[in-house]
């Protein structure tokens, strides 16, 4: 799960991770209130949306204007800015070209920057440990400087037995060239996020830029992930979910327990289990096809929750063929073969449908396939479910 910028920032700050003074708004007249609480030379107004590049990104409204982080000096200035931007479609490098509508600001106080830094806290799967990354180019692109500057990133990973030290935070201060009280205001906010990071069962914790303001060190911008599996003991984040944020079918399959990524290409996919889905995704763009979504409905799903997933499917515009890919076991194939009967009839299916059935009542749900009355193309195994998949939605293409 996603948050907004200004609620990791009340998170953190919860656990002595130093910020600088923000109150979020929702409208014109909340952004002008919260900017005249503040007393303050600059003010910044930032856009809050689940997408980074904020600051590069513009508006559908004004493609040629100011971005979705802008700098005020005055009152009148703040109330522009947040004028421009609410209710207006941002579109960032992590948006794509449909962007998302700016429904919240943050306003915060100006501050004089010394220096900027990278900071993140992650889990680094490769040595099953939390993990600090460090930089001493802030504000950049982390991508760009691990492929450009490899040597300008510094990670530091943390037994779980013992959790975060001393040692470890001043080598990730010294590693950034920082000096005297510098490195003792750097160690407070390394160990604060630490703390936060497992307390709040998160996923990731990004501060780009971390910036240096005299002696101290500072959060100006905070990203935060939070591992959904752990939702259920963290209230507190849950109560911070945007759902305006999400995509509604990922909303919708996230309610009935399904596992669902929208795409790119023009087939969909309805597998169970995770390894499966994307074994199947592979062997599509292998046979040269491009698959529109990753959906795993599980070992447990009933045919309610399979007719959910398989309209989820079809409400996707640039799906022209479907591709379901049952490997029996806890999950039946005769419960998949009525949901999928049931789901095809009741949305007029007019797209080319493939199912490959395998395992545990095989033979029962071939059965009902085949009775049903449908159009669909049975396969005997995955690749041929593939090539049988790619060729019909090409042939439907073509017939459009």
């Amino acid at each position: 799960m996603n948050i907004h910028e200004y609620q990791a920032k009340e998170l953190l700050e919860k656990y002595g991770v130093n910020i600088p003074k923000g109150v979020p708004a929702m409208s014109v007249d909340e952004a002008v209130e919260a900017a005249r609480s503040m007393d303050s030379s600059l003010y910044v107004v930032k856009a809050q949306i689940h997408a980074g590049g904020r600051g590069a990104g513009y508006f559908k409204n004004d493609p040629n204007g100011k971005g979705g982080v802008r700098l005020c000096k005055t009152i009148d200035e703040v109330q522009e800015a947040a004028q421009a931007m609410l209710g207006n479609i941002l579109v960032t490098k992590q948006t794509g070209s449909e962007g998302k509508e700016v429904q919240r600001l943050y306003i915060t106080d100006g501050v004089d920057i010394e220096k900027e830094y990278y900071c993140s806290v992650v889990l680094d799967r490769a040595t099953s440990r939390i993990t600090f990354m460090v930089s001493s180019e802030g504000g950049m692109d982390i991508e760009d400087v691990a492929e450009k500057t490899p040597e300008k990133i510094i990670k530091t990973s943390i037994d779980p037995a013992s959790g975060i030290s001393g040692f470890h935070c001043r080598k990730l201060a010294f590693g950034l060239g920082l000096k005297g009280a510098q490195v003792k205001s750097a160690s407070k906010f390394f160990a604060s996020l630490y703390k936060a990071f497992i307390e709040l069962d998160a996923s990731i914790i990004e501060i780009n830029p971390m910036i240096l303001v005299g002696d101290d060190i500072m959060a100006l911008d905070a990203k935060m992930n939070f591992d959904s599996n752990a939702l259920y003991r963290q209230k507190d984040v849950c109560a911070m979910r945007d759902e305006s944020e999400e995509d509604m079918n990922e909303k919708i399959a996230s309610d009935n327990e399904l596992s669902y990524v929208r795409l790119d290409g023009n087939i969909g996919c309805m597998v169970n289990g995770a390894g499966l889905a994307m074994a199947t995704m592979d062997i599509i763009k292998l046979h040269g096809g491009e698959p529109a979504n990753f959906l795993d409905v599980g070992g447990g799903a009933t045919a309610e929750r399979v007719t959910v997933a398989f309209k989820i499917i079809l409400s996707d515009p640039n799906v022209k063929g479907i591709l379901v890919n049952i490997f029996g076991g806890i999950m039946k194939c005769d419960v998949i073969a009525e949901g999928v009967i049931e789901a095809a009839k009741e949305v007029d299916l007019s797209v080319p449908l493939v199912v490959r059935l395998e395992g545990t009542n095989v033979e029962r749900g071939k059965e009902l396939m085949a009775s049903s009355g449908l159009p669909i193309i049975a396969a005997d195994d995955l690749e041929d479910a593939a090539k049988k998949v790619v060729e019909a939605t090409q042939k439907a293409q073509a017939a459009a």
